[in-house]
Protein backbone atom coordinates (compact mmCIF):
# COMPACT_ATOMS: atom_id res chain seq x y z
CA UNK A 1 0.00 0.00 0.00
CA UNK A 2 1.06 3.60 -0.47
CA UNK A 3 2.43 5.02 2.59
CA UNK A 4 3.75 9.19 3.30
CA UNK A 5 6.96 9.33 6.27
CA UNK A 6 7.46 12.06 7.61
CA UNK A 7 10.53 13.28 9.13
CA UNK A 8 12.61 16.54 9.99
CA UNK A 9 11.00 17.94 13.22
CA UNK A 10 12.63 18.83 15.84
CA UNK A 11 13.20 21.68 18.42
CA UNK A 12 14.15 24.93 17.52
CA UNK A 13 14.55 28.59 18.99
CA UNK A 14 12.45 31.60 17.68
CA UNK A 15 14.03 32.48 14.97
CA UNK A 16 15.59 29.36 13.89
CA UNK A 17 14.99 26.56 10.67
CA UNK A 18 13.47 23.57 10.34
CA UNK A 19 13.38 20.96 6.39
CA UNK A 20 10.67 18.71 7.27
CA UNK A 21 10.50 15.77 3.85
CA UNK A 22 7.76 13.47 2.95
CA UNK A 23 8.33 10.66 1.54
CA UNK A 24 5.68 8.65 -0.10
CA UNK A 25 6.38 4.84 -1.01
CA UNK A 26 4.73 1.71 -2.29
CA UNK A 27 2.86 0.92 -5.68
CA UNK A 28 2.71 4.62 -6.81
CA UNK A 29 2.02 5.35 -10.45
CA UNK A 30 1.98 8.94 -10.16
CA UNK A 31 1.52 12.07 -7.81
CA UNK A 32 -0.33 14.96 -8.34
CA UNK A 33 -0.94 17.56 -5.61
CA UNK A 34 0.87 17.44 -2.28
CA UNK A 35 0.71 19.38 0.56
CA UNK A 36 1.23 20.41 4.51
CA UNK A 37 -0.80 20.55 7.04
CA UNK A 38 -0.45 21.54 10.75
CA UNK A 39 -2.63 21.03 13.85
CA UNK A 40 -1.78 22.48 17.39
CA UNK A 41 -3.84 21.19 20.76
CA UNK A 42 -7.12 22.79 20.71
CA UNK A 43 -7.07 24.50 17.10
CA UNK A 44 -7.88 23.49 14.19
CA UNK A 45 -6.29 21.92 11.54
CA UNK A 46 -4.93 24.63 9.16
CA UNK A 47 -3.11 24.02 5.54
CA UNK A 48 0.21 25.76 5.22
CA UNK A 49 1.60 25.18 1.48
CA UNK A 50 0.62 23.04 -1.25
CA UNK A 51 2.33 22.28 -4.50
CA UNK A 52 0.91 20.88 -7.73
CA UNK A 53 2.77 18.65 -9.99
CA UNK A 54 3.54 21.12 -12.12
CA UNK A 55 5.46 22.73 -9.40
CA UNK A 56 2.96 25.37 -8.88
CA UNK A 57 2.48 26.80 -4.78
CA UNK A 58 0.12 28.21 -2.62
CA UNK A 59 0.80 29.45 1.19
CA UNK A 60 -1.01 30.00 4.32
CA UNK A 61 -0.60 33.93 5.03
CA UNK A 62 0.51 32.68 8.52
CA UNK A 63 3.65 30.75 6.83
CA UNK A 64 4.17 33.13 3.53
CA UNK A 65 7.31 34.15 3.11
CA UNK A 66 9.02 31.92 5.62
CA UNK A 67 8.05 28.68 4.19
CA UNK A 68 8.86 27.01 1.26
CA UNK A 69 7.34 23.95 -0.30
CA UNK A 70 9.03 21.40 -3.25
CA UNK A 71 9.13 18.46 -4.20
CA UNK A 72 12.05 15.85 -6.30
CA UNK A 73 9.68 14.04 -8.76
CA UNK A 74 12.61 11.27 -8.87
CA UNK A 75 12.37 10.68 -5.07
CA UNK A 76 8.69 10.94 -4.83
CA UNK A 77 9.58 13.28 -1.75
CA UNK A 78 8.50 16.46 -1.02
CA UNK A 79 10.06 19.14 1.49
CA UNK A 80 8.86 22.07 3.77
CA UNK A 81 11.57 24.54 3.97
CA UNK A 82 11.16 26.53 7.26
CA UNK A 83 12.53 29.62 8.34
CA UNK A 84 12.45 32.46 10.91
CA UNK A 85 10.35 30.19 13.30
CA UNK A 86 7.81 31.32 15.92
CA UNK A 87 6.31 29.68 18.57
CA UNK A 88 3.12 29.77 17.16
CA UNK A 89 4.47 27.45 14.16
CA UNK A 90 4.70 24.63 16.90
CA UNK A 91 2.01 22.18 15.36
CA UNK A 92 1.94 18.54 14.59
CA UNK A 93 2.60 18.90 10.66
CA UNK A 94 1.62 16.07 8.68
CA UNK A 95 1.73 15.37 5.05
CA UNK A 96 -1.16 14.81 2.36
CA UNK A 97 -0.64 13.86 -1.12
CA UNK A 98 -3.52 13.13 -4.23
CA UNK A 99 -1.86 9.50 -5.48
CA UNK A 100 -2.79 7.37 -8.32
CA UNK A 101 -1.85 3.76 -7.09
CA UNK A 102 -0.35 1.65 -9.68
CA UNK A 103 -3.67 -0.45 -10.84
CA UNK A 104 -6.28 1.30 -9.65
CA UNK A 105 -8.96 3.50 -11.42
CA UNK A 106 -9.14 6.56 -9.16
CA UNK A 107 -7.00 8.99 -7.23
CA UNK A 108 -6.53 9.46 -3.50
CA UNK A 109 -5.36 10.88 -0.97
CA UNK A 110 -2.63 9.47 1.65
CA UNK A 111 -1.38 11.05 4.54
CA UNK A 112 1.35 10.76 7.01
CA UNK A 113 1.70 9.96 10.72
CA UNK A 114 2.90 13.68 11.67
CA UNK A 115 5.93 14.71 12.56
CA UNK A 116 6.12 17.13 15.76
CA UNK A 117 7.50 20.72 15.54
CA UNK A 118 8.47 22.63 18.64
CA UNK A 119 9.60 25.86 18.74
CA UNK A 120 10.42 27.73 22.18
CA UNK A 121 13.26 29.41 24.01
Amino acid sequence: QVQLVESGGGLVQPGGSLRLSCAASGMIYRIYDMGWYRQAPGKQRELVATITAGGSTNYADSVKGRFTISRDNAKNTYYLQMISLKPEDTAVYRCNADVFPIGQMTTRAFWGQGTQVTVSS
